[in-house]
């Protein structure tokens, strides 16, 4: 089956139910699952964005942009998962929390305004990371249209880019708690440092970066083919200097290059005992 053949299946699942919540971060999977709600379903959808200290700025102004080219409909809604102290304090499920807090405030919308679901844009590809977050959904009964439809990365940037979304080439995108080492805690001083940096570094003109908070340390995470760049150095000078303007002590370039869920690297992940 290829990618349209896939649409055409995520389609018909859309067809089936009155109206669509779709928790919209702006970036590729929830941009192309809001667009293809909105086909489906027109003014029976709404993409809903989640604003905390974790949500990049650079974020925010892709998911308007996104929203106005897609032509579906839009809100910024605040959810509070920096108050709960399981989620600061930042163990290897932390992502369960948030989403947790995201879909209580989704489910709360859902039955005020009289919307049927609430969808995720979860893809085949992310079921071989670790993904506390997708439990949440389970537990939520929130449906994952893209995963159901056996839709891909490849896929959903193929399709985005037939539909014109200005998100199909985005590079891959995360919460600004997850460039934290799990165990560290999560404050709204990091995240900015974090966010900041960031900026930063897309300024220095970066498309693929990360920068990972371990402290006082900056280690930052750049494309493999964007390195030979970074390794200039007058360029080293600048992503020092940029990133000690945002005060930390030591800037370190990972020579592994960026690669996404590097913090899970740390993770002893056990598969679950068989059944006799």
């Amino acid at each position: 089956m290829d990618a349209h053949s896939r649409q055409e299946a995520l389609f018909a699942r859309l067809e089936n139910y009155k109206s669509v919540l779709v928790a919209y971060s702006g970036g590729v999977d929830s941009a192309y699952l809001a667009w293809a709600a909105h086909h489906v379903l027109g003014n029976r959808s709404l993409a809903v964005t989640a604003e905390s200290a974790s949500y990049p700025r650079s974020h925010r102004e892709m998911a308007l942009r996104v929203a106005e080219v897609g032509g579906f409909s839009h809100e910024f809604v605040d959810t509070r998962e920096m108050d709960n102290p399981d989620y600061a304090e930042n163990a290897s499920n932390r992502c369960y929390y948030c989403k947790s807090e995201l879909f209580d405030v989704l489910e709360r919308i859902r039955v005020e305004r009289g919307f049927e679901i609430v969808a995720y844009g979860i893809n085949s590809d992310d079921t071989g990371d670790f993904r506390p977050g997708h439990r949440a959904a389970e537990e939520h009964r929130v449906l994952s249209p893209l995963l159901d439809a056996q839709l891909s990365k490849q896929d959903i940037r193929e399709l985005s880019r037939l539909a014109k979304l200005p998100s199909a080439d985005l590079p891959a995108s995360a919460c600004l708690s997850s460039r934290i080492p799990y165990g560290m805690e999560v404050t709204p001083a990091k995240l900015s440092q974090i966010d900041l940096g960031e900026d930063a570094l897309r300024e220095l003109g970066f498309q693929q970066v990360r920068l990972r908070h371990h402290g006082n340390l900056a280690r930052v995470e750049i494309a493999h083919d964007e390195l030979a760049k970074a390794l200039q150095p007058e360029m080293l000078k600048s992503i020092s200097r940029v990133l000690h303007d945002q005060g930390f002590q030591y800037v370190t370039l990972d020579v592994d290059g960026y690669r996404t869920g590097s913090l899970n690297e740390v993770l002893q992940i056990q598969p679950p005992p068989e059944r006799s």
